[in-house]
């Protein structure tokens, strides 16, 4: 994995974007006033805390065996949620102040372990080099070789280690370096001091177990939900297409829309990344004819699309090319 030097700014102004759409779009008001922050839809931060919090003391009291597993399931979902906002944060968009977005995103990534400025480094080279071979996040891409496979579908099942590995430490060791390295390895302290102190404190109380239960378990689906989502947004898209044509947007449900913070309009979050998550429906309506004119993918389930993606496996660029002709079988563009 190769290291490139990024800047936040340059990775989500306009006028540094692959595949620029036309200039009478790139000047438009509406667009202009898509990028206005709003503090009241974020008053859904302390809402999502909220319920995850209640799923956790249910779970925690429960002795219905269903109903626990419920819970841990809902608050997985939850996490996927909260993490989203993190997302948000690493494109400084979450939060108008640039420092509370560093705050925000830190604080978010305690409960997983991995370190907010090891994902935000990777996932802005993610952005400025989407399905290409500096792509870090591009590993469903290969030779469809044994190696392939098995990393294809070790990250399906188990995403969640694969993940914590990846960002904890091999990332870190390979790119990060000077003051950005210090701060991902202060963060990866500050997350074995708080889990010291609340694994020391429950076995004082006699809780371990139950702690580690309401805290792992949900960390299991929430790895099986960022799985889905992540291999969804980009498999099958076009390689070396830029952010449109290279990413997929999946219609989902509101209800989906909404635990998720609109990530599933993700077609219109990589051609303008400044765009704060609730203003991304309003960005699909106005980006969708050049979305149509670029045949980029527009599809309606997230579940569809992970099947489809454990059937077939590793992408090369010739299955890619192949999926994405109107005449294959798994072509999976779904525009209506």
């Amino acid at each position: 994995m190769p290291a490139h030097k990024t800047k936040g700014a340059e990775i989500f102004s306009p006028s540094h974007e692959q595949n620029k759409l036309p200039l009478p779009f790139n000047n438009s008001a509406e667009l202009k006033q898509l990028y206005q922050h709003r503090w009241v839809p974020n008053l859904k931060i302390p809402l999502f805390y909220g319920i995850w919090i209640a799923l956790g003391i249910i779970a925690w009291n429960s002795s219905y065996w269903a109903l626990t597993w419920v819970c841990y399931l809902g608050m997985g979902y939850i996490q996927m949620g909260i993490v989203t906002f993190m997302h948000d944060c690493t494109h400084n968009t979450l939060f108008k102040v640039r420092w509370k977005n560093q705050v925000f995103g830190i604080f978010a990534m305690i409960p997983l372990i991995i370190s907010f400025t090891s994902f935000k480094e990777d996932h802005l080279i993610h952005h400025r080099h989407n399905r290409t071979s500096k792509d870090p996040d591009a590993f469903t891409m290969g030779k469809r070789g044994v190696g392939d496979f098995i990393l294809f579908y070790a990250y399906a099942i188990i995403g969640v280690f694969l993940t914590a590995i990846q960002f904890t430490l091999i990332f870190p060791l390979k790119i990060l370096r000077g003051k950005k390295a210090l701060i991902h390895w202060s963060e990866i302290a500050l997350h074995i001091a708080i889990m010291w102190a609340v694994f020391d404190w429950a076995a004082s109380q006699g809780i371990t177990n139950q702690v580690f239960n309401v805290w792992f378990w949900p960390l299991i689906f929430f790895g099986f939900f960022n799985s889905m989502r992540f291999i969804a947004e980009h498999y099958g898209c076009p390689w070396d297409a830029g952010p449109l044509a290279g990413t997929r947007t999946i219609i989902s449900n509101q209800l989906n829309s909404f635990f998720w913070n609109n990530i599933n309009y993700h077609i219109g979050h990589h051609a303008r990344p400044g765009v704060p998550w609730y203003n991304l429906q309003k960005l699909h309506a106005l980006l969708l004819p050049e979305i149509e004119r670029v045949g980029a993918l527009i599809d309606k389930s997230y579940l569809a699309i992970f099947i489809h993606a454990l059937w077939q496996g590793p992408e090369t660029t010739a299955t890619t090319e192949s999926r994405n002709s109107p005449s294959s079988k798994s072509f999976t563009r779904n525009i209506d």
